[in-house]
């Protein structure tokens, strides 16, 4: 296996992330057309408990272990570092028995809290079967995600992104085929089908898990050798360790897991309990938030877990040796790839909302009305990412938590206000939601940048120099689309005539904005392609 730099590293974690999540994305037409919007929101209900879930039971590990594997092989610890992974194991295995238990006896009492008393759709039962079948996974995941982070620490990403591939085909096999078979062939009922699709989870961890334990068992990572004059490091002060630098990333994921939790709870609530708005619309808008529109945004967010997968082994390297200038140049250029790849990929699909839609799931009364704002929930989300994941390189745990409560706290508090306002001033009521959770992102990530600029001497100057060349770009992105959705008609219902249609738009749309980044020398700064001169690369 072949270790990565950062940019090497972000490339192929972000190209195995893509392709994972366009299976993820393409999957859906079919299951959108096999389940329908009720079976969406079911979906949506129980996965979303289980990302919670799973949030608290492996969330930490993985990004605990990479950063700790990446800090003793800096310092040459070798026996460390195989400690380091054996230990994570088995404490991962009481932790992941202990939440399984909670999920599968507690299930009816979490279904409840979802849709309170409101009848005509999926019923507590129904989601509480579902709950338990996505509940086995836990039993899996938690060991694969471990082990993704013991692989990132030695910066082999790609292992860990083919990993992710099969995890994903053998997940989306279970899904299409056991629903497929289950309502069409069997004709069970609704929540059947949907408990054998979460149930994809659980068996696409179990095939990547494999594959994983055959390749380190190649690459000799936890053969035992001859280490002299190693520093003893003690199993009490790796797991000390362990669960120093991985409880702070639980509450951060479990956080950043409360903020799509909290939406779907409050969501729901307030359109049925207050708004009173039918349950087909309310289930129509929920699934949206849950399932459909999250599938959508999973390949904004692609790019970001791609990035993050290879920033946060290399920022501690840099970091353990004191090379603070080496560690503000990549957050600078993290910055940089963020808003080169995301900012215009977001407004496209904004833009593009209504032929994206029914591209993927046909036509929707309220889909592409929802999405065009929810899709910018990625967009922050993907910044809040960046920025969390570099405190965390930098052991900020309290800044971070802090940071992040703030945002949560707000936008909880924010959330029915903001939503009875817009439908009060004749808006759809969910962007009351968006606008909340964009507000709490955003307040996250301004209190860690003045943080980082005033303790740590950050310097944004490189990013501030270029961003007006990125403002530019991307009004003129944007005046490529409105002008051509004056010519170009985006409101058709055939699927098919989508595919041309949004290659259209998105030929002359990015070939015009890549176009301009490469000659105001954006492009050339931050892939190291030449123009005039070789750019010197400083990722390596």
């Amino acid at each position: 296996m072949k270790k990565n730099t950062l940019m090497e590293g972000a490339i192929i974690a972000t190209l195995g992330i893509v392709i994972v999540k366009v299976i993820g994305l393409l999957y859906v037409i079919p299951f959108n057309a096999i389940i329908g919007e009720q079976g969406g929101a079911l979906y949506g209900y129980a996965y979303n408990i289980y990302m919670l879930f799973l949030s608290i039971s492996s969330a930490g590990f993985p990004f605990a272990i990479s950063k700790l594997t990446s800090e003793y092989n800096a310092l040459g610890y070798k026996k460390a570092v195989k400690d380091t992974y054996r230990l994570s194991l088995k404490i991962i295995s009481i932790i992941s028995v202990v939440i399984f238990i909670l999920l599968f006896l507690f299930a009816p009492n979490i279904a409840e809290l979802i849709i309170g008393n409101a009848e005509g759709g999926n019923s507590i039962s129904d989601i509480a079967f579902v709950i338990r079948m996505v509940s086995l996974a836990i039993l899996v995941v938690p060991f694969l995600s471990v082990t993704k982070g013991f692989l990132q620490g030695h910066k082999y990403i790609a292992p860990t992104s083919v990993s992710q591939i099969i995890e994903q085909i053998v997940r989306v096999i279970v899904i299409l085929l056991g629903s497929f078979l289950a309502l069409k062939v069997f004709n069970t009922d609704l929540k059947t089908a949907v408990g054998i699709a979460v149930s994809g989870a659980f068996f696409g961890g179990i095939f990547a898990y494999i594959y994983l334990k055959i390749k380190i068992r190649k690459s000799k990572l936890l053969q035992k050798e001859d280490v002299k004059d190693e520093k003893v490091i003690t199993k009490k002060e790796i797991i000390k360790k362990i669960f120093t630098y991985s409880i702070p990333f639980i509450i951060i994921s479990l956080i950043y897991n409360l903020y799509i939790s909290v939406d779907m709870v409050l969501v729901s609530r307030t359109m049925s309990d207050i708004l009173k708005l039918p349950i087909s619309t309310v289930e129509s808008v929920v699934s949206i938030f849950t399932t459909w529109g999250v599938k959508l945004n999973n390949i904004l967010l692609a790019i970001i877990t791609g990035l993050t997968t290879s920033l946060i082994p290399n920022i501690v390297s840099s970091f353990t040796k004191g090379n603070m200038k080496d560690v503000d140049n990549k957050f600078n250029k993290s910055l940089q790839y963020v808003l080169f790849i995301l900012v215009p990929c977001t407004l496209f699909l904004s833009f593009l909302s209504e032929p994206v839609w029914t591209l993927f799931y046909g036509e929707s009364t309220y889909g592409p009305i929802v999405y065009k704002v929810f899709v910018f929930s990625a967009l922050f989300g993907g910044f809040y990412s960046i920025v969390v994941n570099t405190l965390q390189g930098l052991s900020k745990y309290k800044l971070v938590i802090t940071t992040v409560l703030i945002g949560l706290f707000l936008n909880t508090v924010l959330d029915v206000p903001m939503m009875l306002l817009v439908n009060k001033l004749g808006y759809e009521v969910s962007y009351g939601a968006v606008l909340a959770s964009l507000i709490g992102y955003g307040i996250s990530v301004i209190i860690s940048l003045v943080v980082l600029h005033k303790k740590y001497k950050f310097n944004f100057k490189d990013t501030k120099k270029r961003l007006p060349g990125y403002v530019i770009s991307w009004l003129a992105f944007e005046l490529v689309i409105v002008v051509l959705k004056l010519f170009v008609p985006t409101n058709l219902d055939n699927r098919l005539l989508q595919i041309p249609i949004l290659a259209l738009f998105g030929i002359l749309s990015f070939g015009i904005y890549i176009a301009i980044n490469y000659f105001n020398g954006n492009l050339g700064a931050l892939f190291n392609i030449r123009k005039g001169r070789k750019y010197e690369n400083r990722n390596s």
